[in-house]
């Protein structure tokens, strides 16, 4: 069974945050191939990091360094779940 990684997780993961030991030591323990995220979490994250830099929470060379990170463990650790246009359609019924 896999586990759901939202994007806010992954954001404290690989961001100073005040979570950021606690959410880091979490995915130290996770099985590789275990945790899945969807397309969403790939534009949220690069969303989030954008967010950041414009409220100067965030430098560009540390968005660069969380960009590459986010990269390299998307390739060895998660299992990328398809999104069709219809899980969007439901998420923007949701969103209304």
């Amino acid at each position: 069974m896999r586990s759901y990684v939202d994007t806010s997780v992954l954001v404290s993961a690989l961001t100073n945050e005040t979570r950021t030991a606690d959410v880091q030591a979490w995915m130290a323990h996770q099985n590789p191939g275990g945790l899945a995220i969807s397309p969403w979490v790939v534009r949220e994250f690069s969303a989030a990091l954008s967010l950041k830099i414009r409220s100067g929470q965030l430098g560009l060379e540390h968005r660069a360094a969380a960009l590459s990170a986010f990269s390299r463990i998307t390739a060895e650790s998660f299992h990328v779940l398809a999104v069709c246009d219809r899980h969007y359609r439901v998420a923007a019924r949701f969103a209304a």
